[in-house]
């Protein structure tokens, strides 16, 4: 079992106060949810890599259990099983066991050591 990509989600109040510094970095977001006004999720790219931003109230929305835990990061794992990665990781806390995403991908939440909550998401 191996991670296919790893990104870093930032919870944040405003996605739009934080954008200024990632983008004089060279991020430029690539996707915005919803696609006008205030956001509740963004992805940014850049030659460095991938970087998710989501507000607190958009992950309470969508994965009370996550939020209830006011991480202030998260880990976001492309996986091709979602079973076999929660196999993989049989010691781990398990938050959301599984759910369905709107966007199509199965995701399993769980907390590792050091609080450390990583989502495994099977796409396709």
């Amino acid at each position: 079992m191996k991670l296919d990509k790893l990104v870093t989600l930032l919870v944040v109040e405003n996605i739009e106060a934080r954008l200024p510094a990632w983008t004089a970095l060279g991020y430029e977001v690539a996707v915005r949810v919803p696609d006008e006004g205030p956001l509740g999720f963004a992805i940014l790219k850049s030659k460095a890599g991938e970087l998710m931003l989501q507000t607190k109230k958009s992950l309470a929305e969508d994965v009370p259990g996550v939020a209830a835990r006011e991480p202030s990061y998260l880990l976001y794992a492309d996986v091709s099983s979602v079973s076999e990665a929660k196999k993989a990781l049989r010691g781990a806390e398990v938050i959301v066991p599984r759910r369905k995403t709107f966007y199509g991908a199965t995701e399993a939440w769980l907390e590792l050591d050091g609080n450390v909550i990583l989502a495994l998401a099977e796409h396709g």
